[in-house]
């Protein structure tokens, strides 16, 4: 399977929900919109939510509703990374928010997305556009961190709050990508990108992409593409550290950081969610201890110390620690 074949799936519009009717999981926010499709009005809207959890697409599929297979025509989308500048706010969007259109909807729609990227002087232009071509123009920011925006704009929009996406979800879509490319998957390997990506379709099915390449979708496989190591492995390196077993928890350790390429904050991770995982048995004051340690350690990486030096340190911790409590292989 190509990644061109790939990116069709992730940007094609074929492959694109193209009604607010075809999303999922998102179902509270489609029955307040679809009130504004039936009616052919709505406010200033704000979407604000995680990366991949639909916020763009249910924009366009919003459009897609009230102005039919014709919505191009209607919709003016910026990218407010890219343009960002108020130079864009008073030329670009001042100049088509201002005419008005004849038809069933009296308003377009100007578009921006990750507008928490624009910049302050943008942002008190565009307060004002807002206000002054409300009768020709309503206006859809997309943000992943709304406080960013300044109150002014917010106070303007109806705010809508994405969530991430839920598992069966994220899953049967996955799935349903597989049968189209006829790559062969493992359930247990899609629950895995689920964990991931944590809610973010995009991800999903980027780390989907990398690990096809490699043949069969599989845990190992998804592990490998991402960079991360296999739980079961992080895992055996804490049980020796506790067991006494030092040197040969270090020497795994380094093997590997060196064979996954794995940097120390993304070990550290790994070790705290195993300390909480119900697969190492170990008491609660215990798990308690090495989440301290583990987080005393992850500040001391960030703040530029050695990452072997420092994750040393932590196994010589846990290894203290498991003699305290007694544990055992």
């Amino acid at each position: 399977m190509s990644s061109e074949k790939f990116a069709e799936l992730l940007w094609a519009e074929k492959y694109r929900p193209r009604s607010l009717k075809e999303l999922v999981n998102q179902e509270e926010i489609v029955k307040r919109l679809m009130k504004f499709v039936e009616e052919k009005n709505m406010p200033h809207l704000l979407f604000a939510g995680p990366p991949g959890t639909g916020k763009t697409t249910t924009a366009l599929a919003l459009a897609h509703d009230l102005y039919g297979d014709e919505w191009r025509k209607y919709v003016l989308e910026l990218n407010a990374s890219d343009e960002r500048g108020i130079a864009v706010i008073r030329t670009k969007v001042k100049e088509f928010a201002r005419s008005k259109l004849p038809g069933d909807v009296p308003f377009k729609i100007v578009l921006l997305d990750e507008a928490d990227n624009m910049t302050a002087d943008a942002q008190q232009a565009l307060r004002r556009l807002m206000e002054m071509y409300v009768e020709t123009t309503r206006f859809i920011l997309i943000a992943n961190y709304p406080s960013k925006i300044i109150e002014p704009i917010q106070s303007r929009c109806a705010v809508f709050r994405f969530t991430p996406l839920k598992k069966e979800d994220v899953v049967s879509r996955l799935k349903w990508i597989c049968q189209q490319e006829n790559v062969v998957c493992h359930d247990d390997a899609l629950d895995v990108i689920y964990e991931i990506a944590s809610g973010d379709m995009r991800k999903a099915i980027n780390i989907l992409q990398a690990a096809a390449a490699l043949g069969e979708v599989t845990v190992a496989h998804v592990y490998k593409v991402v960079g991360l190591a296999h739980p079961k492995e992080v895992r055996e390196i804490i049980q020796l550290a506790l067991a006494g077993k030092f040197i040969e928890a270090r020497d795994k350790l380094r093997t590997l950081m060196v064979n996954y390429g794995i940097s120390g904050t993304d070990i550290l991770k790994q070790m705290h969610r195993e300390v909480f995982s119900a697969d190492l048995k170990i008491p609660e004051e215990a798990r308690v201890d090495l989440a301290d340690y583990i987080g005393e350690i992850q500040f001391r990486i960030v703040e530029g110390a050695d990452d072997e030096i420092q994750l040393t340190a932590l196994l010589a911790k846990m290894s203290l620690l498991g003699k305290k409590i007694g544990f055992t292989l």
